[in-house]
């Protein structure tokens, strides 16, 4: 039994860079973390713009759950990338 296709959620958010890494070292020597558009929406949505996960789950197209989801992954990815030292690489729907 295959896995339900993937709902299209709505992103709004235009990212400047394809990165975030820190300063003074090239992309290429660093552990890159991927971030996908999705998860950073979420956490621009709740995060960025305070809005509740039911808020932002309507925003996107997706439920409350599906937020929850997203923004726990999201801000594991980016606490680790913080702490450590590592890049964030943005992927999105254009990327795949």
């Amino acid at each position: 039994m295959s896995p339900r296709p993937k709902k299209v959620r709505t992103c709004q958010g235009k990212f400047c860079g394809r990165a975030f890494k820190p300063t003074g070292t090239p992309l290429t020597e660093l552990r890159q973390i991927e971030l996908h558009r999705d998860e950073l929406e979420a956490l621009r949505l709740c995060d960025g713009e305070g809005m509740t996960q039911e808020e932002a789950g309507q925003s996107m197209g997706v439920s409350r759950g599906t937020i929850q989801r997203i923004i726990t992954v999201a801000r594991k990815k980016t606490a680790t990338a913080l702490t450590a030292g590592h890049a964030l690489v943005f992927v999105g729907d254009e990327d795949e």
